[in-house]
């Protein structure tokens, strides 16, 4: 495992986004429910969170509910929303120590309404924190984020406020839900799967890929800095070639 020491520190990246998977084989393995995963990825989350606001992240992205985790089972999705209200209520003073601010992105009108009220609680109470912005990604998917910013985007057209030949990709990504935060330079995901299930879909463009086999509810600062490492150690070139980038 990499220490911190070895970390770079005038080359971390600004923002970090986490997909946090394999809850669910972490409690299979074990004889459990599957909500046995989620409430022991408590752990992991808190470990990351700590991690990345002391060696400088500026901004991590939790994708903690997609759009797409509706279609779960009932009992499964009610467990989730339950803990969500728990591990709010539970970690804001945690946050509030470590002057980290909360913010969320989604449809979160599509959240139980106590969901809906930890949530905006606990953002309020934290709205001072500098030291890193916490985004929690709730009912979300890249692709509902591209529709939602076309229609704001298309109505804002439709009523003279914007001219077609003036729309371009920083008037794109002002009408997302990520609007005023950097695009992710590393993305971390959990469980081995090769895949971004649709997760800030058009934020990722240029994004580096850290994928590791390792169950989300197994995940720690250790293996933080171990994907911060790897980022290190990769040439961001953006279309350019080495000898570009070394001139």
């Amino acid at each position: 495992m990499a220490e911190r020491s070895e970390i770079d520190l005038s080359n971390i990246p600004a923002h970090v986004a986490v997909i946090m998977d394999g809850n669910g084989r972490w409690a299979k393995q074990r004889g459990g429910l599957r909500v046995f995963g989620h409430q022991s990825a408590i752990t992991a989350v808190r470990d990351t969170v700590e991690e990345a606001a002391e060696i400088g992240v500026k901004y991590l992205t939790l994708y903690a509910f997609s759009t797409e985790n509706w279609n779960r089972p009932a009992m499964e999705v009610t467990a989730l929303m339950q803990l969500l209200v728990h591990t709010i209520r539970q970690e804001t003073s945690t946050l509030l120590k470590n002057s980290v601010r909360l913010q969320a992105i989604g449809e979160i009108s599509s959240l139980p309404g106590n969901c809906q009220r930890e949530l905006a609680e606990a953002i309020e109470l934290t709205k001072a924190g500098m030291r890193m912005t916490l985004v929690l990604a709730l009912s979300y998917s890249g692709r509902w984020d591209i529709t939602q910013a076309s229609r704001r985007l298309a109505a804002d057209v439709a009523a003279g406020r914007l001219l077609p030949a003036a729309v371009t990709e920083a008037t794109i990504t002002g009408y997302l839900a990520t609007a005023g935060i950097p695009d992710p330079e590393l993305l971390i995901r959990t469980s081995g799967e090769q895949r971004i299930s649709n997760f800030l879909l058009w934020q990722l463009a240029y994004t580096e890929l850290y994928i590791t086999p390792l169950l989300w509810p197994d995940f720690r600062r250790s293996h933080f800095r171990d994907a911060l490492r790897a980022y290190q150690s990769r040439e961001r070139r953006f279309g350019k070639t080495s000898e570009q980038l070394a001139s």
